[in-house]
């Protein structure tokens, strides 16, 4: 009997755990799976999940990467997609995300960082040339940033003997369009650069180089502006500098001679007195026929940099004087006066209405009144005096090389 009573007690105790009310099974609150970044910009990035629970919502916190876990800002949402914005450029980002069930909350997730874009070029002249955002990490290793891209010219400018950086900045989505050979049509936020340098010694690059000054072309409002950047000793930054200077200095040149220069850094009137044609601002050297070489122009239409151009082939080349000696004398002397002297010498040009020169090279020779002028062409090349020698601005010595093809050609006629 007695054992009878301990039996029917120990069942009795053991119906009344399992009918418990506070032990009955609460559903795990399971993780968000499958994290995906996508559409990452320089401020924003989007998020998408998986998530298995029958109904949740979802806490994402984020921060810079070692953000402490609370300290973070945070998203709710219902959905199993979030934006994040208003994030700091070129700049890595920790995320974590929580499901909230309606009885209990998942696991935070592993963390997923992602890292956002560099910053967009700044289309408006500030003080510093660091703050437009043209290049990216150290100022002076001039390391052209996403946005930009780098273009070459078959024959260049002569300045000096300086070297140069070519860069142009479209804005996101938008393209340089076809004319005809000459400028492209160029959008409105469009941010043309040129930076001139020296290497210490042409012999070996790895000694460094000396960065003068970065010259810059914003297109605003359909109007090109201008301004120029002047670079400090350490070379860590440039500024702008509206009124121009003189920068001595010395190098070793390719064949191991030491060579000094004043460089003159333009002031912004200067500018204008180059770049102007009938009293507007305009680009002088990326011309489609100064671009079309080493499949240059192609590669900007497979870029989406250039439309509304099916066939580069369409487009002439301007001859390289120096170096393509296929063209005649004449074609290259000419190239040569193009791109040193036409921007002034030409309808429209500063020079206009003080000379009868046209240096434009698709002008018919007869009309360019080269023969009637040579002798003048050839004194004011030959040698440098201030206010006279040709061009009149941006050099301040012969281009030897140069002189001697103006030589020959004009010996020639």
């Amino acid at each position: 009997m007695k054992k009878l009573l301990l039996t029917l007690l120990f069942a009795c105790t053991l119906t009344s755990c399992f009918n418990d009310p506070d032990d009955e099974f609460i559903e795990q609150c399971l993780t968000p799976t499958n994290i995906v970044l996508s559409n990452t910009t320089h401020e924003s990035t989007s998020i998408t999940w998986e998530d298995s629970n029958t109904s949740a919502t979802y806490t994402i916190e984020y921060g810079i990467s070692g953000f402490t876990l609370g300290l973070g800002e945070t998203i709710t949402t219902t959905d199993t997609t979030a934006t994040l914005t208003g994030l700091e450029a070129n700049t890595s980002y920790d995320i974590y995300i929580q499901s909230i069930c309606s009885n209990n909350v998942s696991m935070l997730t592993n963390v997923t960082h992602f890292t956002t874009n560099e910053p967009l070029v700044v289309p408006q002249f500030v003080n510093n040339l660091s703050d437009m955002h043209i290049y990216t990490g150290n100022l002076e290793d001039l390391n052209p940033s996403t946005y930009t891209f780098e273009y070459e010219l078959i024959t260049p400018l002569f300045t000096d003997y300086a070297y140069k950086q070519r860069l142009i900045a479209l804005p996101p989505g938008e393209a340089m369009q076809y004319v005809d050979n000459g400028l492209p049509t160029f959008p409105d936020n469009t941010v043309i650069a040129k930076t001139f340098y020296y290497f210490n010694d042409e012999r070996d690059t790895s000694l460094g180089k000396k960065i003068m000054e970065t010259r810059i072309l914003i297109k605003q409002n359909g109007t090109w502006v201008t301004g120029n950047y002047k670079w400090n000793d350490a070379q860590t930054e440039a500024t702008l500098d509206p009124n121009g200077s003189v920068v001595t200095y010395n190098y070793v040149d390719n064949t191991g001679q030491p060579k000094s220069v004043n460089y003159e850094i333009p002031a912004n009137t200067d500018c204008f007195t180059c770049h102007s044609n009938n009293s507007i601002i305009t680009p002088i050297g990326p011309k489609l026929r100064s671009m079309h070489f080493n499949n240059q122009l192609q590669s900007f239409v497979d870029q989406n940099l250039l439309t509304n151009i099916t066939d580069v082939s369409n487009v002439t080349t301007l001859p390289d004087w120096q170096n393509d000696r296929d063209y005649t004398l004449m074609q290259r002397a000419r190239a040569y006066f193009d791109v040193n002297c036409a921007h002034c010498h030409s309808p429209g040009g500063t020079c206009d209405t003080t000379s009868i020169l046209d240096f434009t090279f698709e002008r018919p020779f007869d009309e360019t009144n080269i023969y009637l002028q040579r002798f003048t062409i050839q004194a004011r090349t030959q040698n440098y005096a201030n206010d006279y020698s040709m061009p009149l601005i941006g050099t301040t010595m012969i281009h030897t090389e140069g002189y001697n093809l103006i030589e020959a050609f004009v010996n020639s006629l």
